[in-house]
């Protein structure tokens, strides 16, 4: 009878996978030993595999530079990292290795520009493209940072006031339009809270851009919250956007770019199945076909990729420590840390991550729900991506049950409140960093060390 934990993950999906093996009943993540980790650092714990950024960039550069050569497409890729993802050092320098461009949000992201611009991280020819409703401190830091040379930032216009607050600029300044996209149906309004309207943006270049000496508009833009999908409505966008690039691209020559935001999706499940080239060389070949039916050169297109350039690169680990009947059917595993304050977006999105055990993988296995250390009733964890259920090993006696949510890297630090005070003053775990040293060997080292009650005290004002 095949009843064992084990069984159960070779018999839904195709298993081991490329980040995902099992030797001697353990689960190994880039070939990494986990019970090891846990044995050094103990649990909870957030790992983050650093190579694992690199790939991704260099994934998604071949994606896109083959759509271009097999197109015959007549203008440059783009690979911007969205910050907000992910603001930690460690990460920028790991993005920054592979030549890329940088896109941000708020005022604060200008002072990391500026920092990795003083440690030599980063020169002024990096475009640095500034999304997001811009407070006056966000327009200061803006302006500051192209007065100081940085060339090619380009603020994105996200309504039809800004332009009238960069007031101090001394440099001529390059400018981008954000699109204000329509929404799928199943969201609670009809349009992006986020742009300028389809139908105002030919009048307000002509009317505010155009023969304004200080400003020179490069760049639209546009992102959908459902990310990039082969469905209809995606497509529908896509199309609406690129017509209206042409149509601009004939009253303002300068024009030359199109951002078409983020949006690559990530691995959620062990059944994820999502064709990435078919969907670059798609992108691709429709602004391609669009822009020849308009009689216009082609864009050059940007990118501005978070969660695929770090979502698969961390993990959370947790011990299970202790088990709950509450009634016949529901059977509670409860952590050692919390849901809602290590991974936000499960209670906030209902997102889902891969769930794996760390051990025990010859073990029979049952359903359980897995609940959380905080008084809330929202934090457990009690789904999959494919199936509305979580399948453990049979906790026993004389074992602890360790356990592994996969593919977490991207915003959950941020979402968490990382460092500060987080729901029934649940610490932050500790954190560590692992890497490949010039021989290709991996190494760990320990970024953060589990927050302290005093720290959070502190905050409190005791």
């Amino acid at each position: 009878m095949k009843n064992k934990y084990s069984d159960l993950i070779e018999q839904t999906f195709e298993f081991p996978q490329e980040e995902f093996k099992v030797i001697d009943n353990e689960l190994y993540f880039h070939d990494i030993s986990l019970m090891d980790l846990v044995s050094q650092y103990g649990t909870p714990l957030k790992i983050t595999y650093l190579p694992k950024i690199g790939e991704q960039i260099q994934k998604a550069k071949k994606w896109f530079n083959v759509a271009i050569a097999k197109a015959d497409y007549n203008a440059d890729y783009n690979y911007c990292y969205c910050t907000k993802s992910s603001h930690f050092s460690f990460i920028m320098e790991e993005v920054l290795k592979e030549d890329v461009h940088l896109e941000t949000s708020s005022a604060f992201d200008i002072h990391i520009i500026e920092e990795l611009y003083k440690s030599g991280k980063i020169n002024k020819d990096k475009y640095i493209i500034c999304n997001g409703f811009k407070r006056p401190q966000y327009i200061d830091n803006i302006a500051n940072l192209i007065n100081l040379g940085f060339e090619n930032t380009i603020p994105i216009l996200d309504n039809k006031f800004e332009l009238d607050k960069y007031k101090i600029l001394k440099n001529k300044c390059k400018l981008g339009i954000r699109i204000a996209t329509e929404e799928e149906p199943k969201f609670d309004f009809y349009t992006s809270r986020l742009g300028i309207r389809y139908h105002d943006v030919l009048s307000y270049y002509e009317d505010h851009i155009k023969d304004n000496p200080k400003f020179e508009l490069k760049m639209l833009h546009f992102f959908i919250n459902t990310g990039v999908k082969d469905t209809a409505y995606y497509w529908n966008e896509l199309s609406k956007c690129a017509q209206l690039y042409c149509e601009l691209k004939k009253i303002c020559p300068e024009l030359d770019s199109l951002n078409i935001g983020g949006g690559f999706p990530i691995k959620s499940s062990l059944a994820f199945d999502f064709d990435y080239e078919y969907m670059a060389e798609e992108i691709i070949s429709q602004i391609k076909n669009i822009c020849e039916r308009n009689v216009v050169a082609e864009p050059n297109i940007f990118t501005e990729f978070g969660s695929f350039t770090v979502g698969e690169s961390s993990a959370v680990l947790y011990s299970i420590i202790d088990q709950k009947q509450q009634n016949d059917r529901e059977l509670w595993n409860m952590i050692d840390s919390s849901f809602m304050t290590t991974l936000p977006d499960t209670w906030a999105i209902n997102q889902r991550f891969i769930l794996l055990a760390i051990n025990n993988w010859d073990s029979e296995y049952q359903r359980v729900n897995l609940g959380g250390l905080t008084c809330d009733s929202h934090d457990y964890y009690n789904a999959e991506a494919h199936q509305n259920a979580v399948f453990l090993p049979k906790i026993t006696d004389n074992e602890t049950q360790y356990i592994g949510l996969f593919h977490t890297g991207a915003y959950q630090e941020s979402l968490g409140g990382f460092g500060g005070i987080q729901h029934c003053l649940i610490p932050s775990p500790k954190h560590i960093i692992i890497d490949l040293d010039e021989n290709g060997e991996v190494y760990t080292r320990l970024f953060a060390k589990e927050q302290s009650y005093k720290s959070m005290l502190k905050i409190l004002g005791y």
